[in-house]
């Protein structure tokens, strides 16, 4: 299965943060699955650092790339695709960030990892 990782879901892995549901845990540690992050994901993460919202992980923006890849995950880049996509969604979600992640799950065909409700709204299928 292929597996998009929603950000509080990547940094309650990072963290073995008791938050990330069983079958999520289980689902990211199995080696059969792909586990993809996006490029929005690092986007969210150094912006949410920059205002003083994410403590829990010290310095995660900085050492992004390399906590992506101790894991063996894949970096998802954004693509004018996901772009589109993420601008033409008609829903009033708002989220740039959750809307990017929905694109990208949609038009990649991956499981998106989240326990976000939001993301019931998209076309996308989700775990938790």
């Amino acid at each position: 299965m292929r597996l998009l990782l929603d950000t509080h879901a990547l940094l309650w892995w990072f963290t073995a943060d008791a938050r990330l549901s069983v079958r999520a845990q289980a689902a990211i540690a199995d080696e059969a699955n792909t586990i993809h992050v996006s490029a929005a994901s690092a986007w969210d993460i150094a912006t949410k650092q920059r205002i003083g919202k994410l403590d829990e992980v010290p310095k995660a923006a900085e050492r992004f790339a390399e906590l992506v890849a101790a894991d063996g995950f894949l970096h998802l880049p954004v693509s004018y695709l996901h772009g589109l996509r993420t601008g033409g969604y008609a829903l009033a979600h708002r989220d740039p960030f959750d809307r990017m992640l929905a694109a990208q799950s949609e038009l990649e065909s991956m499981v998106l990892v989240t326990r976000d409700p939001a993301f019931s709204a998209f076309p996308v299928a989700t775990l938790w």
